[in-house]
């Protein structure tokens, strides 16, 4: 059985394979912390999600434009 990509596998699929992915950055959760960094230096950082699983991602864009963004519920 295969397993469909979800919408962040496409994005990054698209952004690796047919566009540059110098144009793409990535904000994740790093303790307390929202950290941007440009998609290669994530996947470098990340050793390809080991270090930072895709669930700690919050937002991918493509320059000023929000591809992906995850709501996170804030407990009172």
């Amino acid at each position: 059985m295969t397993r469909k990509k979800g919408k962040l596998g496409e994005i990054f699929s698209k952004a690796l394979y047919a566009d540059n992915p110098d144009l793409y950055s990535i904000s994740y959760r790093d303790f307390d912390s929202i950290i941007e960094v440009p998609l290669p230096e994530f996947l470098k950082i990340s050793e390809n999600f080991e270090l930072i699983p895709s669930n700690r991602i919050l937002e991918v864009k493509k320059g000023d434009i929000v591809l992906y963004r995850r709501f996170v519920s804030v407990s009172v």
